[in-house]
């Protein structure tokens, strides 16, 4: 989905947890999608959201009110809200606010998913299938 200067695109789900990942710009301006587009995510079952913020290019603190927003919804829902990728703004806005003790952060999306519960966790990388190890190219 794209709004304002804000992109959201569901790489990889299950019944119970998603993968999104978060591009451009997230402030007053792309508000409104964000929480609509994953306020839609968990009340369609989604209790773990994974947030990939590789394209992420700019947070604020209305961009922060947003994500403890989405990590309200989830825990009232028994789950959670997982960031992957952080980029330095973003960490830096983090640590600013002293958030980083609140909500959880990981270098990569594997790592994220590594704390969903395993029969809920979403596929990585997307089409593959949770919990089967491929085995090595010749």
């Amino acid at each position: 989905m794209k709004g304002h200067r804000l992109t959201l695109d569901t790489l990889s789900s299950t019944a119970e947890c998603a993968v999104i990942r978060v591009g451009g710009e997230l402030d007053h301006g792309g508000e409104r999608l964000f929480l609509d587009t994953l306020g839609s995510s968990v009340d369609s079952g989604h209790r773990y959201l994974v947030l990939d913020l590789t394209t992420l290019t700019f947070c604020d603190s209305r961009g922060l009110n947003c994500l403890f927003a989405v990590r309200w919804l989830l825990r009232r829902q028994g789950g959670e809200l997982l960031l992957a990728a952080v980029g330095r703004r973003v960490t830096y806005l983090l640590e600013q606010t002293g958030s980083t003790d609140v909500i959880a952060t990981y270098r990569t999306v594997r790592e994220a998913l590594a704390h969903v519960p395993e029969p809920l966790r979403a596929s990585w990388p997307p089409g593959t299938v949770p919990g089967v190890t491929r085995p090595p190219s010749p």
